[in-house]
């Protein structure tokens, strides 16, 4: 990350309640409030998933905390970018947010040579929305029990690597996979996870890596769990290991990506604070404990001062890991 780009993550004013942070946050006119209008969150994914829950249950959060409508706009194509850029060119002003996956705002930078804005400069975390532990699934035509067991077949078989996304975690484990154990495994990728995992399913894809929820609609239908990512195992899954108790080698295999939201960079920081304070405080809400369950996600979202420390220890992480694989998505 620049140096800019650190001072601005890591910049925070002190940790203030909804209710003191809105005349703070009075918009640029003299005598109106923040917020005055509808609020919009635009989903860089298509309906369905995990991204596409998060942002609907944000939206009802806001609506009953600030008591003006929230919205949610799907935008999905071109690797999140389009909706990315939708935000991005959208003011500083708190009414319109982003919910993507963590790759296409951390590593992205680094694995498309160019972009219609700065991932450094143009946006700014308010949460990051915990992901939990990802089902690394296979078809059912396929004998593998568990990863080491797949590596062996994909590099006597021709196997398909299901992604949602350019540059998401599916892809990267296919290309380091290939790289550390000889394999040739191809990524096809998704506009979200829903098709991703039918074609799993069905047999045209030998393997997919995404959520818990998203994988469970296809679990009795020709899709075996395998292993799961992260550090520690799934609560819907406490009996499939964790690639990193399989032996699986590689800095990725033990990393959780999330799901952030986001806001055009300049947004006032008492803004930022209220958006932030939503998010922490629904997580406690009984539909919020629910999703987390469905989806098997044992952690909660943090604080604002806590996400941007967050984002300064992982980021450069994840864009290293980038670097290293040499994807380039362009």
């Amino acid at each position: 990350m620049t140096h800019a780009s650190r001072r601005h993550f890591l910049s925070t004013s002190a940790a203030l309640g909804a209710s003191s942070l809105v005349p703070a946050a009075w918009a640029q006119k003299k005598d109106a409030k923040w917020p005055a209008k509808p609020i919009k969150i635009i989903v860089a994914f298509p309906p369905g998933g995990l991204t596409d829950a998060y942002a609907r249950l944000y939206a009802e959060q806001l609506t009953q905390a600030l008591g003006v409508p929230a919205v949610v706009e799907n935008k999905p194509g071109a690797g999140a970018i389009i909706g990315i850029d939708a935000v991005v060119k959208s003011p500083a002003d708190g009414y319109t947010l982003l919910m993507t996956t963590s790759g296409t705002v951390w590593h992205n930078r680094v694995l498309y040579t160019k972009l219609p804005y700065n991932l450094d400069k143009d946006l700014t975390p308010i949460a990051n929305f915990p992901s939990g532990p990802l089902v690394v699934g296979v078809s059912e035509k396929v004998p593998a029990k568990n990863m080491k067991e797949f590596i062996e077949f994909a590099k006597n078989n021709t196997t398909t690597m299901g992604s949602y996304a350019p540059g998401a975690y599916p892809h990267m484990v296919a290309d380091q996979t290939n790289r550390t154990e000889g394999t040739k495994i191809v990524t096809a990728h998704y506009r979200g996870e829903s098709p991703m995992w039918v074609d799993v399913a069905s047999g045209q894809v030998q393997i997919a890596i995404g959520s818990y929820q998203a994988f469970a609609t296809v679990a009795t239908r020709g899709v075996r769990a395998i292993g799961v990512t992260g550090n520690y195992r799934s609560p819907k899954l406490p009996d499939v290991p964790t690639l990193v108790e399989q032996g699986i080698q590689g800095n990725l295999v033990p990393l959780e990506g999330g799901l952030p939201l986001m806001a055009p960079a300049g947004t006032p920081e008492a803004v930022l604070q209220i958006l932030s304070k939503v998010a922490v405080d629904g997580a406690n809400s009984e539909r919020a404990v629910k999703l987390r369950e469905t989806f098997g996600i044992p952690n909660k979202p943090q604080n604002l001062a806590a996400t941007r420390a967050e984002w300064e220890r992982v980021v450069p992480i994840w864009i290293k890991l980038a670097v290293d694989l040499g994807i380039k998505l362009d």
